[in-house]
């Protein structure tokens, strides 16, 4: 069946993916985007994502898309916990090089050089996305006490300061140094072949 929208005669086919700012740390680290609200031919989406050294694109996942990554400029490590093995596995990432979060695994990555350009690409048009922030900002002290033993006050002034729409950080003030940005990688990481 053919797409009710291609048979208008003023169907966009091109746009801008830089024209929309979703979110902007700073001038060197933003993100932009094309989805089916910009662009309604599109069958899927992406973000661009701009960044320097040792910065994060925060711990997330997307419960109705997967998620392709593509370096485009720049090193990143990117890193996803698999749900059934319940391991982390790490890639270092150059240009060329992909890496895929399958729907509903939590991921993020760490910029490790400057000039960093890489293209996430959904599966579908719009998605959705759950934060680490917004989840453990949501936890309340006694819930983290009863269900991991984690003392109420600390756990409290540990997640006080989680800004919940910081999607690049670290948080700019929080006191950590971005220039190290060494990640450990779990025994069960895999690199791709150079």
């Amino acid at each position: 069946m053919i797409n009710p929208i291609l048979k208008s005669p003023n169907v966009p086919l091109a746009a801008d993916s830089n024209a929309v700012v979703n979110y902007r740390r700073d001038s060197s680290n933003y993100v932009t985007q094309l989805f089916g609200e910009q662009l309604p031919t599109i069958e899927n989406g992406f973000f661009n994502v701009y960044l320097s050294k040792g910065i994060i694109v925060q711990p997330h996942w997307h419960p109705n898309v997967t998620e392709m990554v593509v370096v485009i400029s720049g090193e990143i490590t990117a890193s996803v916990f698999n749900p059934f093995t319940r391991e982390r596995i790490t890639y270092r990432l150059k240009p060329g090089q992909v890496v895929v979060f399958p729907k509903g695994w939590f991921h993020w990555f760490v910029a490790e050089t400057d000039g960093v350009y890489v293209l996430t690409i959904f599966d579908q048009p719009t998605p959705d996305i759950v934060f680490g922030a917004d989840f453990l900002a949501a936890t309340p002290p006694e819930v983290a006490h009863r269900a991991y033993c984690l003392d109420e006050e600390a756990y409290a002034k540990a997640v006080a300061s989680i800004q919940n729409d910081a999607i690049l950080g670290p948080n700019i003030g929080c006191g950590t140094d971005v220039s190290d940005t060494s990640v450990q990688a779990s025994k069960a990481s895999k690199a791709p072949r150079e």
